[in-house]
C-alpha cells in the first residue's frame, strides 16, 4: 500500500465501489452553503464541525461512510473521527470527484 493510499489519497475507485456495494451513506462534511451550492443526490450534510457530536445518529443508520468535501481535506479528518468512533468509513475526497465515481 502507498503512502497515498494510507492518508486516503490515493485511487478511491475500487474502494468507493466497494462501499456503494455494501450499502454506503455519503456523508458531506462541507458547511451547509458549500453543501447548498452543489453536492451529490442523496448525500447527507453533517459539517465536520458537528460530525463528533453526530456520532450516535450515524451509528443508528447502520450503514459504512463516505465522508466528502471539498477537497478531501476535511473528509480525512471526518474519517479519522468516523473510524476512531468504530464507524466503518473511508475518504471519498471532494463531492465533484466522487461523483463522477458513482
Amino acid at each position: 500500500m502507498g503512502l497515498l493510499n494510507m492518508l486516503g489519497l490515493g485511487n478511491k475507485t475500487e474502494s468507493v465501489k466497494e462501499f456503494i456495494d455494501k450499502g454506503a451513506v455519503i456523508v458531506d462534511v462541507r458547511t451547509s452553503g458549500g453543501f447548498q451550492g452543489g453536492h451529490i443526490k442523496g448525500s447527507k450534510n453533517i459539517p465536520l464541525n458537528t460530525i463528533g457530536n453526530q456520532i450516535e445518529s450515524i451509528k443508528k443508520m447502520n450503514k459504512p461512510v463516505i465522508a466528502c468535501c471539498a477537497s478531501g481535506m476535511r473528509s480525512a479528518q471526518a474519517t479519522s473521527i468516523l473510524k476512531s468512533n468504530g464507524i466503518d468509513a473511508i475518504n471519498g475526497g471532494g463531492w465533484s470527484s466522487l461523483k463522477s465515481k458513482l
